[in-house]
């Protein structure tokens, strides 16, 4: 197993850098550490590449997290000494528990009132230069029958809490290798039909950028409402360069006109991108195009790097808490007056916990 010869040159060191930092920008210290965990990993033995990782913070206890970090990362700020993440020799956080993040079938999320579903085999898409998926293990294989989703729901309702998927609100989509208009479309369709026979109401969120035509969005108007499109932007710029060909097609200029045709049709609307790819000004120009055209949170993510190539796609600065701060007060500015607030639940690696500027997010 290959782990990072060493943590960012530019990563925090101690609490007190933590904590000037978090002064600075006016965070908690709390919403600070959590996004320095994601950035820059965890050192830990044995070493393992990509894991889940539920931590209580030692100033904020009442409140679980779930991370999905690297936990190979040599020279990390962060080191996992049994069951405590230090930070500087100081411990931070309790980790009650550590697994592996496996490409799998179907999870629950938000208490099992959500779903993730990986339909079309998430650990065989390759191609995005930052993506960790061929690291991972799998145990998600392809499903391209209405009998191979009954099957993934009949065994999630085994595993969901109270063994209800009635409870259900939101199923998302992870697509994977969908890789034309006319193939996502068919499996919303077929995804539609099995869980209306699950009794199933919940809306589907889909996370892709092969959904692009008008006639694609009246279609799924009339045969899988409630739906959500969460469109892959991923970056705006070097698409060519970090991006598989199906997404690097769709050009920055063109986002916006898919969210409208996607609105135009009774859809709600969002995307997706990874912070720490783009300078701070073409986030800000790509996230102002975007944001007057959805109807959801945007799911932001904390880049991650899984080894030395990736560590080199980040933009300058990226490997440094101070970025994703200073990116973090940008988004609030566009994102702030749409009314429109962070649920932690739906990213694992977001800029926001326990409060997003003044507001807080999370009951005390």
């Amino acid at each position: 197993m290959t782990a990072l010869l060493s943590g960012p040159p530019g990563a925090v060191s101690t609490l007190a850098e933590v904590e000037r930092l978090a002064v600075r920008y006016r965070v908690p210290v709390e919403d600070a550490l959590l996004i320095a965990i994601n950035l820059h990993g965890i050192d830990a033995q044995p070493p393992r590449h990509r894991v889940r990782v539920q931590v209580r913070l030692s100033s904020a206890p009442t409140v679980p997290w779930q991370l999905i970090v690297p936990l190979n990362v040599t020279g990390s700020p962060f080191r996992l000494n049994e069951d405590s993440l230090m930070l500087g020799g100081v411990p931070i956080a309790t980790v009650e528990r550590v697994d592996a993040d496996e490409a799998v079938g179907g999870y629950f999320r938000n208490g099992g009132t959500a779903a993730t579903l990986n339909p079309n085999a998430r650990s065989r898409c390759v191609g995005c230069a930052f993506c960790p998926n061929t690291l991972e293990a799998a145990a998600d294989p392809r499903l391209s029958e209405e009998r191979d989703l009954r099957e993934l729901l009949s065994a999630l309702r085994e595993q969901h809490p109270r063994r209800d998927l009635t409870e259900l609100r939101e199923v998302t989509v992870s697509t994977g290798c969908f890789e034309r208009e006319a193939a996502a479309i068919d499996h919303i369709r077929a995804l539609r039909t099995v869980l209306g026979e699950y009794g199933i109401a919940a809306r589907v969120s889909f996370l892709t950028s092969v959904l692009r035509s008008q006639e694609a969005f009246y279609s799924l108007a009339e045969q899988a409402m409630p739906f959500v499109l969460r469109l892959t932007a991923e970056c705006f710029t070097r698409r060519d360069l970090l991006l598989k060909a199906s997404k690097a097609r769709l050009a920055v200029q063109e986002m916006p006109e898919v969210l409208e045709r996607a609105l135009s049709a009774g859809h709600g609307t969002s995307f997706t991108y990874v912070v720490g790819l783009d300078n701070l000004d073409s986030l800000r120009s790509g996230v102002s195009a975007l944001t007057p055209l959805v109807t959801e949170f945007p799911n932001f993510q904390v880049y991650q790097a899984h080894n030395s190539v990736m560590a080199g796609l980040r933009t300058a600065g990226a490997g440094d808490l101070e970025y994703y701060l200073r990116a973090r007060e940008v988004i609030e500015e566009i994102t702030g007056p749409s009314g429109l607030r962070p649920t932690a639940w739906e990213c694992y690696r977001p800029l926001w916990y326990f409060s997003f500027a003044d507001e807080a997010l999370v009951d005390p």
